[in-house]
């Protein structure tokens, strides 16, 4: 029995962020509206936008529909319960509910 793609799984295929101390998320005029830290709850999205960000250079609806098939079975959960997964929320709005795309900004371990 074929099982289907675990984040877990995804996440050990995605570029590492060692060095990236956060991802400060830009809306279109360049102010901050997000910002997810490297550290453990968040360190899973950090790597998804990361990547994104590295194959777009910024997150509009294709890259957010990409997000979405790597966050895998946590997406659906998302879906079902609205706010239990703030980071897969913003991608769904971009992808599926028109809200503007984002730029980032990266926050490297040796900015101080």
């Amino acid at each position: 029995m074929m099982q289907a793609s675990v984040f877990k799984d995804i996440l050990n295929t995605l570029p590492a962020v060692d060095d990236i101390r956060a991802i400060v998320l830009l809306d279109a005029s360049g102010e901050p509206v997000g910002r997810l830290d490297n550290q453990p709850g968040t360190a899973g999205s950090v790597r998804v936008y990361h990547a994104l960000i590295k194959n777009h250079g910024h997150i509009d609806r294709k890259a957010a529909r990409e997000g979405l098939a790597l966050y895998a079975e946590h997406t659906p959960d998302a879906r079902a319960n609205p706010g239990k997964h703030p980071n897969i929320d913003r991608l769904l709005s971009i992808a599926e509910a028109d809200a503007p795309g984002l730029r980032a900004r990266l926050v490297l371990n040796q900015d101080d």
